[in-house]
């Protein structure tokens, strides 16, 4: 099957392909999800072996639930979600989060977003990728993913303060990484 073609097999078909356990069609919807679901995955992950690790994990639960997707709302939303919760619950189970001290959540959030306006989604990605676990998690669970801090403490197993806390440190710590990253890349040009 050529990489385009799957494009042409409808969501139906492939629901009801991956159902009945045909390969083919579970590897149609591999081939038209991965890279997506990728992206996903490596905003959790700290490197791209982890990244590989979560999508392998997250294939495999779409496939083992697929017979629950009930047409609700989107089909790939249903697969982010999933994407998502299996990231969750995988650097849930590697690490810890440890709470730190009440943080003022009070970062320049106008000030931060346009320093980031002006890097690329790859040097994004590679900065978010350096933040430790707990804080990796909680950003993107917020920021990317839009959760609140109450659904973050419940999934994480943590309070809703350390959830704040540590989206706060998170902001700040990449708002330092952003600034001497754009300075290191002045100093080249």
């Amino acid at each position: 099957m050529s990489e385009g073609s799957n494009h042409t097999i409808s969501e139906s078909d492939l629901i009801e392909g991956c159902l009945r356990g045909d390969r083919k069609m579970q590897q149609a919807l591999y081939q038209r999800f991965a890279s997506k679901m990728y992206g996903v995955c490596l905003r959790y992950a700290g490197s791209a072996e982890e990244a590989e690790d979560v999508l392998q994990e997250g294939f495999i639960k779409v496939f083992n639930k697929i017979g629950s997707f009930r047409g609700d709302g989107s089909f790939e939303g249903w697969i982010r979600r999933i994407f998502v919760n299996t990231a969750i619950e995988y650097y849930r189970k590697k690490i810890y989060l440890q709470p730190i001290t009440e943080y003022e959540e009070d970062t320049l959030e106008g000030k931060y977003l346009s320093v980031l306006d002006k890097l690329e989604e790859k040097d994004i990605i590679q900065l978010v990728q350096q933040l430790s676990p707990g804080y990796r998690t909680v950003f993107n669970m917020y920021v990317i993913e839009g959760y609140s801090h109450k659904q973050i403490a419940e999934a994480l197993g943590i309070s809703e303060g350390t959830s704040k806390s540590q989206l706060s440190r998170a902001k700040q710590i990449l708002q330092d990484m952003v600034k001497q990253f754009i300075e290191r890349r002045k100093r080249v040009q």
